[in-house]
């Protein structure tokens, strides 16, 4: 990984960590796969503390650029799938 996660410097300790462990489950449904359910846990915790829609899209975004892995389809597999399912990005 040679590059930095999208964090708010307003955010605790606890949140940046909660966040990156988010990110890091998107890093590893695109290059191992990952349980649904493991995903979805991840996501909620992040929802917590990204609660806004347009926070979320920003970060995914800003996730993306730095990353090249995508948070909203890798989301929006885990949520159109159902517990047992191994979601697994693939880049473009």
């Amino acid at each position: 990984m040679d590059y930095n996660y999208p964090i708010r410097h307003d955010w605790s300790t606890e949140e940046i960590i909660t966040v990156a462990a988010f990110y890091e489950a998107v890093e590893k449904a695109y290059e191992t796969g990952m349980l649904r359910e493991k995903l979805m846990e991840k996501y909620r915790a992040f929802k917590k503390i990204v609660p806004s829609m347009a926070e979320e899209k920003t970060l995914f975004k800003e996730f993306e650029e730095e990353s090249g892995y995508a948070c909203y389809r890798i989301v929006k597999a885990a949520k159109e799938g159902m517990d047992g399912d191994m979601i697994k990005g693939t880049q473009r």
